[in-house]
This record gives structure tokens, sequence and C-alpha cells, in this order.
């Protein structure tokens, strides 16, 4: 059952709360965003939010399928049916940082800035990416690291595009010459997917 009006009647009710979160301590901070969390899987299983720092015009609260898109549906459903509240704005999958990242997943750092990046086509899927993302200091065969590298990529053009358009993803070293290998600087690659997307569209 996939009952998105139960989650906002607990959010409209906690709405005092979770605005004033920052006067919490930060036990009552936790308290409250796990159940958060909790009333979300509720409503569907395998969601996540992300709440952003206070503005003075408000918050974002931002929905996320953690990738995955069978799932997306009910991350458009929850947010097109979010209640109108002074001071959140509701928002479906994580939005694009652009370029210049610093990334930390488990032990590694990814600095956007210091990685390479060209992309592998392919015939027979013609409107998915393929991307070789070179490294300074890649571990062969690390699985946490290339998850690392595609939280990165996801950082950098948003959880949408990057679900629906990176079908394939492996990484090297960086050779001593990345432009003359057809290596790209990492912070063209939001710009590059921009290109992509127009040029698939264009067909």
């Amino acid at each position: 059952m996939h009952d998105y009006e139960k989650f906002w009647q607990w959010f409209a009710n906690n709405n005092e709360q979770l605005t004033m979160l920052g006067e919490l301590d930060e036990k009552g901070q936790q308290q409250l965003l796990d159940e958060m969390q909790r009333h979300l899987e509720e409503y569907c299983e395998g969601l996540s939010f992300e709440m952003g720092e206070p503005t003075p015009s408000g918050r974002t609260l931002t929905f996320s399928a953690e990738g995955d898109m069978d799932l997306f549906r009910y991350v458009v459903e929850l947010t097109e049916n979010a209640p109108d509240l002074d001071w959140w704005e509701f928002v479906a999958f994580k939005q694009p940082k652009g370029k210049d990242l610093k990334v930390t997943f488990d032990k590694y750092h990814f600095e956007t800035k210091k990685m390479y990046f060209m992309q592998l086509e392919s015939e027979e899927e013609p409107d998915i990416l393929g991307v070789r993302v070179a490294l300074p200091n890649p571990v062969k065969d690390d699985d946490d690291q290339l998850v690392g590298v595609y939280v990165t990529l996801e950082a950098m053009i948003g959880e949408f595009d990057c679900s629906t358009l990176v079908g394939y993803l492996d990484t090297c070293p960086i050779p001593d010459n990345p432009a003359k290998e057809g290596f790209r600087p990492m912070d063209d690659f939001p710009e590059f997917v921009e290109w992509f997307k127009r040029k698939r569209d264009s067909k």
C-alpha cells in the first residue's frame, strides 16, 4: 500500500517541531528524523530524504529513490501531492550540484577537478551513456570505490539524469596525457550530459 496522505498528515502534525528542528537537542533531532524516515518507509520502502540547511526563505526537503527507477513514480507521487506549507519546499530527486565538487563515500574522497572521463559508446544502446572515469589512485575491482564514483556523478548531474542515462561505469588510472587518450576534465561532465540529451532528443 502506498498511502502518501498518511505521510503528509504526520508531517503536517509535526510541522512546528520540524520547522524548529535546529532548536532541539541532538537526541531530539535524531528521534524526529528517524520517525520521519519510518513514516516515509511506511509509504514506500526504499525512499529516503535529505533536509537542506535553513535559509531566510525556508528549507528544502528532497525525496530520493536512491537511484531505483522502479520507485521513481512514488517519489513523483509524493512530491506532487505535498501540502502547501509555509517555509517548506518539497523536491523530487537529488538535484544536480554542478562541477568542482568534493565528495566523500566510505573511505574514499573524490575531487572532480582531479578526475577525467570519456564516453564509452554502444551501438546497441546509443541512448545510454557508458562512462569511464580516470582517477588519481584507483583501486582495482573495488566495488565501494565504483559506487563512490557513481555517487559523485549523481551529485554532479542529479539523481534523475544519472539513473536514466548512465548505463555503464568503470574506472582506470589517469593516463600521462589524458586529452590525447580521449579523456576530458570531469568538471566538463554536466555540460557534456546536456549536450548528450540534446543530441538524443533531436533524433
